[in-house]
């Protein structure tokens, strides 16, 4: 598709007069792959389904193994709602200068505000990319808040600005920007949009992201981040230098020990979602819940070394977790 970077006012506190916005957002777009870019033309609503149903199944190799589960009828809604999310961390993510990711996230959420005015039939609310005209449906179906879709894009414009955490409060305060909608937007394609089911998905939803930043720590500190909070390296006794020299010793072992219990004390409390929802979203949730717990066990099985190599799960793992889900929801009686 052909690409138009447009400017206008965004959240992130730079200029939206500044000259050089044009040139920012020129630059991002071209850092990006192509499709990313916002077209001139905007795609019809089936050019964007599709638009986002490749870019859901071509980028998250286990997205097919969810779906499984779901029923058909939200699949596209899942594929909308996965495209906004990826395209958003991208943004953040990939372009590689902060003034651009900041540019791009300006004016990537441009976009979702025209969405939502338009929903509400305001005069000249223009929608150009895909992802936004695809994802109109699913607000519109699901009754979804927009404050879901822009807390995820407060999380990764603080990304761009704030690369290290005191306590392990103000973690779980980047967590509830960063993860917690995303288990809320699931729960909102399900037809769930009480508080009760809202608080359990986010202890789940933080402990998913608390095990990926435990198994990204290495990763995490080449982007120039530690999420590890600050407080814990201290009273463990360990430095920063040890992460920059990748230097694994006991303190660092016992540290890890003390974070990895930590996230798995957020999935127990999550548990009892699995029995408040319907069968096909139980078995999505229960998949997801013991991937990020295997992320845990992976860890402990390397005896807490995420420095000399990052756990992951083989795709064998991750089958095998798929069908312990299945067989766990057959034995109770919810899968025909």
């Amino acid at each position: 598709m052909p690409s138009s970077h447009s400017n206008g006012a965004g959240n992130s506190g730079a200029d939206p007069n500044s000259s050089d916005v044009e040139a920012l957002l020129a630059r991002g777009w071209a850092s990006l792959p192509p499709e990313y870019a916002i077209p001139a033309v905007a795609p019809t609503l089936e050019e964007a389904r599709s638009y986002c149903k490749r870019l859901a199944t071509s980028h998250y190799e286990n997205f097919s193994v969810a779906t499984w589960f779901l029923p058909k009828q939200l699949h596209q809604h899942f594929f909308n709602v996965y495209a906004y999310c990826r395209i958003s961390d991208d943004l953040g993510d990939e372009a590689g200068d902060t003034r651009v990711s900041l540019a791009l996230l300006d004016r990537w959420e441009q976009e979702l505000d025209a969405t939502y005015a338009k929903l509400a039939g305001k005069a000249g609310a223009v929608v150009q990319h895909p992802v936004f005209i695809a994802l109109a449906e699913t607000i519109q179906a699901c009754a979804i808040p927009k404050h879901e879709f822009s807390d995820l894009l407060t999380a990764f414009r603080q990304d761009q600005v704030v690369t290290r955490y005191e306590t392990f409060d103000d973690v779980l305060a980047y967590c509830r920007n960063s993860a917690n909608p995303v288990g809320h937007l699931v729960l909102y394609l399900g037809g769930y949009a009480d508080a009760e089911r809202q608080q359990l998905s986010d202890y789940t939803c933080t402990a998913l992201q608390l095990a990926n930043f435990w198994q990204d720590v290495s990763v995490d500190w080449k982007k120039g981040r530690v999420y590890l909070p600050l407080e814990d390296l201290r009273r463990f006794g360990v430095s920063e230098d040890q992460i920059a020299q990748g230097t694994f010793d006991q303190q660092f072992r016992e540290m890890m020990r003390f974070e990895v219990e930590r996230a798995r004390e957020w999935f127990e409390r999550g548990l009892p979602l699995v029995k408040m929802v319907n069968r096909s979203l139980a078995l999505d949730i229960e998949l997801f819940s013991r991937g990020g717990m295997a992320i845990l066990r992976a860890i402990e099985e390397q005896d807490y070394n995420v420095l000399a190599h990052r756990p992951s799960l083989s795709k064998l793992r991750k089958a095998e977790l798929a069908l312990r889900a299945v067989a766990g929801r057959i034995a109770l009686g919810r899968v025909g």
